[in-house]
């Protein structure tokens, strides 16, 4: 399994953004990058510079985001919409999306599901609880 180093995200997401910027053509996991890149105009200073984010590794800005784990967390979740994984998730989210009328609003709340379901397998020493995950997105999709 491919585990990339904070580096090389950073490194990937530069590129992808640099790649938009100048309509070169790109890989299909770059395309879908770079379509949720376009959702967040906020964080495309962030992207223009490689040199600058590399060097802003670890560095810890209390409340502020960070836009290479956010756009790390949608790819995430578009990837396990697109293989079903884990099995349900993609119900799940086209219904929460479909209760939004948004589907990048619906990502953000499922990315609250997925960030709680990883915080929570690393507090108590055990695996990741799929099924807890779809239970949460799938009761954001069934109340208001």
């Amino acid at each position: 399994m491919f585990q990339p180093s904070q580096a090389d995200v950073r490194r990937f997401f530069c590129s992808v953004y640099a790649k938009q910027q100048q309509a070169q053509p790109m890989e299909a996991i770059e395309l879908l990058a770079a379509q949720w890149i376009a959702e967040h105009p906020e964080y495309h200073a962030d992207f223009s510079d490689v040199d600058a984010a590399l060097a802003r590794m670890g560095e810890h800005n209390s409340g502020a985001d960070n836009p290479f784990l956010h756009l790390s967390m949608h790819l995430s979740v578009s990837e396990q919409c697109s293989i079903d994984q884990p099995p349900g998730i993609r119900q799940a989210v086209e219904l929460l999306a479909a209760r939004r009328g948004d589907l990048h609003a619906a990502h953000h709340e499922v990315m609250d599901c997925l960030g709680r379901m990883i915080w929570e397998s690393q507090r108590a020493g055990r695996p990741p609880d799929g099924q807890a995950y779809i239970d949460a997105v799938r009761r954001r999709a069934t109340r208001d």
